[in-house]
C-alpha cells in the first residue's frame, strides 16, 4: 500500500498558496513601537480548548497567561552590524557585503554586486581595513570566503563600519535606535543577522514580573540567518530548501526542561528560533540533548511537537516557513483566522509590530 502522502494531491497543507493571506502594506512595521511594552498581543488557544478561540490583549497582560511552574524559554543570540559596504578591487564596483558568521580567518558571506563575482576576486571594506577574497560560491549570492584578519578585527570593523542588517520589508535605512530596539534586552551571543523579533517586546521589569509570579526561565541560542526572510517558491513546501542556522543549548537549558516536565509545566517557546532549537535537539523522550549544531530543520503541518506547549511570535509574513510553523502548532484554519482578525483590526505586522500569544 502506498502511504506517500504525496501520492494525494488533494492535500493542501504542502501547497504554500494555502498559506497566504492579504498582507496591507500600511501594516507592515517600519519603525519599533515607542516602548517595547506597548505591543499588543493576540491570544489564540489551540484547538480543543473549551473557551474563545481568541483576544484582544496587550503584552503586559503576559503575566495572567503564563501560571507559576510555566517555563520561559528565551533565545540569546545577538544580532550584529553585519552589513557592510565594500569595493571590487578589481573592477572598482560596489559590494554589499553581509557577514553570516567567521571564525579563523573562513568567512561566510552573503554577498550583492552589480557584476557577476569569481573565486579569487577580493572585495575590500572600510578603505581596506578589510579583505576578502572569495572562494567558493555557494548560490544565491552566499560565499565562502577567506580573510588575513582575526576574528576580532572582523568584529571591530563590523561594530564601527556596520549597519544593522533589518528585514528587507522594512523600507528605511537602518538608524541609531535600531541598534538597540533590534535587540532584545537579553541579547548575549553575539551572531545573528536577524533579531529573534518575538523577544523585542520583553523589558526586564516585565521579566521580572513573571519570575516573581513563579514563571521560569532559560535561554538557548539559535543564530537567526538570512534564510529567515528567504520565500516559499517551491510548489510543495517540502521540497523548500532551509538554510542552517547554528544553535547551542546549554546544560543549564536541558536541566530546566526536565524539571518542567516533572512538575507539570508549560514550555514556552519565545519566538519560533526557539522552537526549531527545541524541536532540532529533543532527545524523542520528552527532554532536551545539551550541546552545539547546526539544523536546516522546516517544522510545518503535519508536525508532532515534542518540546513546545506555547509559544509567544510576532505575525509573519504570507506563505513563509515562519507562518508554516505556527500554523504546525494551531492548525492553519485557526492562525489564517486569527490573522484576518489581525488585518482587519490593524495590528502592527512583522518584526517590528505586535505579538501573538499561542496556548
Amino acid at each position: 500500500m502506498n502511504t506517500d502522502p504525496r501520492e494525494h494531491p488533494a492535500d493542501d497543507r504542502f501547497d504554500p498558496s494555502s498559506y497566504e493571506f492579504d498582507l496591507p502594506e500600511d501594516l507592515v512595521a517600519q519603525d519599533p513601537a515607542s516602548r517595547r511594552e506597548d505591543a499588543r498581543l493576540l491570544l489564540v488557544r489551540r484547538p480543543g480548548q473549551d473557551c474563545r478561540a481568541r483576544e484582544d490583549l496587550n503584552i503586559l497582560d503576559l503575566p495572567r497567561l503564563l501560571a507559576p511552574g510555566d517555563l520561559l524559554v528565551l533565545n540569546e543570540t545577538r544580532v550584529v552590524p553585519a552589513r557592510l559596504k565594500g569595493t571590487r578591487v578589481s573592477t572598482g564596483g560596489q559590494a554589499e557585503v553581509l557577514v553570516l558568521e567567521h571564525q579563523d580567518g573562513a568567512v561566510r558571506i552573503m554577498l550583492g554586486t552589480r557584476g557577476k563575482p569569481l573565486p579569487g576576486e577580493e572585495i575590500a571594506i572600510a578603505d581596506d581595513a578589510l579583505r576578502l577574497t572569495l572562494e567558493t560560491n555557494d548560490g544565491e549570492g552566499l560565499w565562502r570566503a577567506r580573510s588575513a584578519a582575526p576574528d576580532a578585527a572582523i568584529r571591530r570593523v563590523m561594530q564601527d563600519h556596520g549597519s544593522v542588517p533589518l528585514p528587507p520589508y522594512i523600507r528605511r535605512p537602518d538608524a541609531p535606535k535600531d541598534r538597540d530596539r533590534y535587540q532584545t534586552v537579553y541579547a548575549r551571543n553575539e551572531g545573528a543577522v536577524a533579531a529573534p523579533t518575538a523577544g523585542l517586546h520583553l523589558t526586564r521589569g516585565l521579566l521580572d514580573t513573571l519570575a516573581s509570579n513563579g514563571v521560569e526561565r532559560t535561554a538557548v541560542t539559535l543564530h537567526v540567518g538570512p534564510g529567515t526572510f528567504r520565500p516559499v517558491s517551491v510548489d510543495d513546501i517540502r521540497d523548500h530548501p532551509m538554510h542552517e542556522e547554528r544553535y547551542e543549548v546549554p546544560e543549564s537549558a536541558a536541566a530546566a526542561i526536565d524539571a518542567c516536565r516533572r512538575r507539570g509545566g508549560r514550555i514556552v517557546a519565545v519566538g519560533t528560533t526557539v522552537v526549531r532549537v527545541l524541536e532540532a535537539a529533543a532527545d524523542g523522550r520528552g527532554g532536551l540533548t545539551p550541546g552545539q549544531g547546526r539544523t536546516s530543520l522546516f517544522i510545518h503541518p503535519p508536525w508532532e511537537f515534542q518540546l513546545v506547549d506555547a509559544l509567544l511570535t510576532n505575525f509573519h509574513a504570507p506563505k513563509s516557513t515562519l507562518l508554516m510553523l505556527i500554523c504546525a502548532l494551531a492548525g492553519r484554519d485557526r492562525i489564517l483566522d486569527a490573522y484576518t482578525h489581525a488585518v482587519r483590526e490593524r495590528y502592527r505586522l512583522l518584526s517590528y509590530g505586535d505579538a501573538m500569544f499561542i496556548a
